[in-house]
């Protein structure tokens, strides 16, 4: 499962920042103090695949996505 993220609907900090990440970086997204969650930088989807997690179910999926893109929003206003 593909997650598509479109960097121009995002602010141009957290935009930039993400364009930035180097292959095999990690990008950890934070709330709270907390890890909410972890991206990879680069990388082929082969790869990336046997790499990840087994997908969350479609509800924890989007609760997990919103909080996150809340919390980035947050930070930039």
């Amino acid at each position: 499962m593909t997650t598509r993220l479109d960097l121009d609907d995002l602010p141009p900090k957290l935009a930039s920042l993400l364009k930035g990440v180097a292959t095999g970086e990690e990008v950890l997204l934070v709330q709270n103090g907390v890890v909410a969650g972890r991206l990879i930088g680069g990388g082929s989807e082969s790869q990336a695949a046997t790499e990840c997690k087994p997908p969350l179910p479609p509800e924890e999926n989007a609760k997990e996505i919103f909080e996150q893109f809340r919390s980035m929003m947050e930070d930039d206003f």
